[in-house]
């Protein structure tokens, strides 16, 4: 069996790397796939991608934010987690059955100390009742291919933050992910092994998956990327995961209320979002104003539901004459800020 330990720390280029092998003959199945990546959040095919992120946060963080092309929750990741997949011939496996595909992954972690993990529920890896791996599936083309996280060193106060939205009421037929109590299984490992760098703990997972003594010697198993591979990763990386149309315009349609008292008066925003986009909003409110608030709507109609892109938008107005005693920063945090 093969493997590639992906060279990027960037979740895009990493998601269509592993696109690109999946349906493509230039790694013989089985194998699988290792990844580690600067903080992102990766939401699920079927989710809303603003209900499932708290935008405000991941952009004062510098998170990535992108979708994957299998369904599930969202998930967040950062220098800490260590991603692995499987790539099997779809007639080798019953499709949901992730035990068995994930079994060469626990098995290693009893080997290093953690004999308390297993595989339980629908798709996650717990230990002690708590979630360090979260796993999802989908089939192409004959293929069954599998990925999960597996929290080795996390930052998990960034977790509940990054994927916690506390202030727009949003309501959505996008599937929700579930919250689960989270862990890092370092502190179940062996002493040895609770002082790795997460590259290191990779390698220790890919000695004892391989059966080998020395990551050096498991080298003769890993694939190497050729000029074709990279260029064909690059095309899928631009066509979906760094693309807005894909990462938010597949989201279901979806609602926001924003609603905030001022001394000048309470304004109230409905917007209707749809692919993406503003479809319609609404501004009520006790406010005074000399211009008609009909000009604030429409300057903000149709245009994609992105902090930086409304605010360009309301720029153009002077919004004191729509909302007389409130500051008009105040009015554009209010309309924009997805929290």
């Amino acid at each position: 069996m093969q493997y590639l330990a992906m060279p990027s720390e960037d979740i895009r280029r990493n998601l269509a790397t592993e696109q690109y092998l999946m349906n493509s003959d230039k790694m013989k199945l089985p194998f699988m796939l290792f990844y580690i990546e600067k903080p992102c959040i990766i939401v699920g095919r079927n989710q809303n991608t603003m209900e499932e992120i708290n935008a405000e946060y991941c952009r004062e963080h510098d998170i990535t934010i992108t979708r994957r092309l299998s369904g599930g929750g969202a998930m967040y990741q950062d220098l800490g987690n260590m991603c692995f997949s499987f790539v099997v011939p779809a007639d080798e496996i019953r499709f949901g059955d992730f035990k068995d595909l994930v079994k060469p992954i626990v098995d290693a972690l009893h080997d290093m100390g953690a004999t308390g993990a297993e595989t339980t529920g629908r798709n996650d890896i717990v230990i002690d009742g708590k979630k360090f791996s979260g796993n999802a599936m989908y089939t192409r083309n004959g293929r069954t291919f599998s990925h999960g996280t597996l929290m080795y060193d996390v930052d998990t106060s960034a977790v509940a933050s990054a994927l916690h939205v506390p202030k727009d009421k949003i309501e959505s037929k996008g599937i929700k992910s579930v919250r689960a109590r989270v862990t890092n299984v370092k502190p179940y490992l062996k002493p040895e092994f609770q002082n790795l760098t997460t590259q290191q703990f990779r390698d220790e997972l890919i000695k004892r998956i391989w059966h080998v003594d020395s990551i050096e010697e498991a080298k003769q198993f890993e694939y190497q990327l050729t000029p074709e591979d990279e260029a064909a990763i690059s095309e899928l990386e631009k066509r979906y995961y760094d693309n807005w149309d894909w990462v938010y315009g597949k989201s279901p349609k979806f609602s926001v209320k924003k609603r905030q008292h001022f001394d000048g008066g309470t304004i109230d925003a409905r917007f209707l979002v749809e692919d993406g986009k503003i479809n319609d909003v609404k501004i009520y409110g006790d406010f005074f104003g000399t211009g008609d608030v009909k000009d604030v709507q429409d300057a903000l109609k149709g245009q994609p539901y992105d902090q930086d892109t409304m605010q360009q938008a309301l720029a153009k107005l002077d919004l004191q004459r729509y909302f007389v005693g409130i500051d008009p920063k105040d009015v554009v945090d209010l309309l924009t800020k997805q929290h």
